[in-house]
């Protein structure tokens, strides 16, 4: 019994010893800046490319936009390791989803930095019955099957065209990524991809706007 009772105590100081260990590695943020944030209340486009405005709901917001892609440019950055970008869309429409058909899917929307794509994904504003159902890859890269909405922070506004009488045909979404980088000026991008084929007027069968954009520069030790 003395055996095991100082095994297991033997055990116990090497988890300890170990977790002092790796919890003494791990990285603590020295800086956390916000380096850009733009909601479009101002009117401010400065260092978009292909910035346009419009009213939806009240709110300005930067779109709409139909197989089209824009960008920001944030120069004079200061020393990080890390940026966090943060962007709010709104998903307007008859977005289908997944869809391989070729006519009304899929319908993609991307985001990267510089040259380098970080997140493709599809979004869907189909109802979702148990006998059909245009299933959605948000909030999971291109392919996943989830259902149309996952991960939302808004679906109970009107359609902006096509559906603008309906309620639930626009959904807001917060896009979220961890970049590492180090440069100092980014080109942050986002795009989309979108099939409608059957539509005589596809920007009004299905588009995308921005209703905010925001990074933050992060340095750690």
């Amino acid at each position: 019994m003395k055996r095991l009772s100082w095994l297991i105590g033997l055990r116990g100081w090497l988890f300890f010893g170990l977790l002092i260990s790796v919890t003494s590695c791990l990285p603590t943020v020295e800086l956390e800046q916000v380096v850009y944030s733009n909601n479009f209340g101002d009117l401010n486009l400065t260092g978009f490319e292909n910035g346009k405005l419009f009213i939806f709901q009240n709110d300005t917001i930067a779109g709409n936009y139909h197989n089209e892609e824009v960008a920001v440019t944030v120069p004079d950055l200061p020393a990080h390791n890390y940026l966090k970008v943060t962007v709010d869309i709104l998903i307007h429409d008859t977005w289908d989803g997944n869809p391989k058909d070729g006519v009304g899917g899929p319908d993609f929307w991307y985001m990267g930095y510089d040259s380098r794509e970080i997140f493709r994904t599809t979004f869907s504003n189909s109802p979702c019955e148990s006998t059909y159902c245009l299933y959605q890859s948000y909030p999971n890269d291109y392919f996943r099957q989830n259902v149309p909405k996952s991960g939302a922070v808004r679906t109970n506004m009107p359609g902006l065209c096509l559906f603008g009488a309906f309620q639930n045909y626009t959904t807001r979404y917060s896009i979220s990524k961890l970049i590492p980088h180090s440069n100092s000026s980014i080109r942050i991008y986002m795009g989309d991809e979108l099939m409608a084929a059957n539509s005589p007027d596809p920007l009004c069968d299905e588009s995308w706007s921005i209703a905010n954009v925001e990074i933050i520069a992060i340095q750690t030790n």
